[in-house]
């Protein structure tokens, strides 16, 4: 997915789910940060959103234009409504997410995970494409380990074994 094809996701998600803002959370979100990502940290058909202010609301999304959806079989590409449980994210994380807002989002802003914010999300969910994205991430330096670290700390988690297994996963990926 392209910054462009990003943009039409938030235009979309806001006029289905009739909300001007929208949270971007998944890996697509780093297209805010960094517009011209390098190709490898594109490689996702979906964006994870949901409606700022109506979380729940994320389950317009997923119906209109959700995987399998007619906007998915048009564009190639879709929106996964999700909510703000969906991703383990340090706190203060809202305050730092990154606004898209132009005219190819047609007023809505699409707020999206800061990218030290979205690797700490990845560092927990540890799935092998999780990784490869994480270490994509550290090798184009679009995010610093020491600061992905002290987000970490930052992060509250369901036991001190999880919290070990993000650090050592985060050791590997940073030497």
């Amino acid at each position: 997915m392209n910054r462009s094809q990003l943009e039409h996701i938030i235009r979309a998600a806001a006029g289905n789910a009739d909300a001007a803002d929208i949270v971007v959370i998944g890996s697509q979100a780093i297209l805010a940060s960094f517009p011209d990502a390098p190709e490898e940290l594109l490689a996702s058909v979906e964006a994870d959103v949901f409606p700022r202010d109506q979380p729940r609301d994320s389950i317009l999304i997923d119906g209109a234009i959700g995987e399998r959806s007619l906007f998915h079989e048009t564009f190639g590409y879709y929106a996964h409504g999700v909510d703000e449980t969906t991703a383990t994210l340090p706190q203060g994380w809202r305050e730092r997410l990154v606004p898209i807002h132009n005219e190819n989002t047609r007023g809505a802003t699409g707020w999206c995970l800061e990218a030290h914010d979205l690797a700490v999300s990845k560092l927990i969910a540890g799935r092998a494409k999780d990784i490869s994205f994480l270490a994509a991430l550290f090798r184009h330096g679009l995010a610093q380990p020491e600061l992905v670290r002290e987000r970490l700390k930052q992060t509250v988690l369901a036991s001190d074994e999880l919290r070990n297994i993000a650090n050592d996963r985060l050791s590997s990926l940073s030497g």
